[in-house]
């Protein structure tokens, strides 16, 4: 958990080894099973037009953060996930293809 230059917290899972097949509503709909998804941000390089491979989860509480990171493995479309507590905020800009708010 960390907390933001306004104090808020932020309940954030960094997510790496993301296939490329996967887009952010399938991660999304993936985290959702551990709790409320608050961001999902899946970064595009503009030169390939692919996702880089890593994105963060954000968690509306700690307790949604806390169920993803018990369990291990993550699988999606048989491919599996590194998911580890971000350590600081991501405080990126976002292009229209990179985050999907709620």
């Amino acid at each position: 958990m960390a907390a933001t230059a306004t104090g808020k917290k932020v309940f954030e899972a960094f997510v790496s080894k993301v296939p490329w097949t996967i887009a952010t509503k399938e991660i999304r709909e993936y985290f959702a099973q551990f709790g409320q998804v608050k961001k999902c941000l899946l970064p595009f390089d503009k030169g390939t037009g692919f996702h880089r491979g890593f994105c963060w989860v954000a968690f509306a509480s700690e307790e949604g953060l806390e169920n993803a990171l018990q369990k291990d493995p993550h699988f999606i479309e048989g491919a599996k996930l590194q998911v580890q507590k971000n350590r600081k905020p991501f405080s990126g800009k976002k292009s229209n293809k990179e985050a999907e708010d709620v």
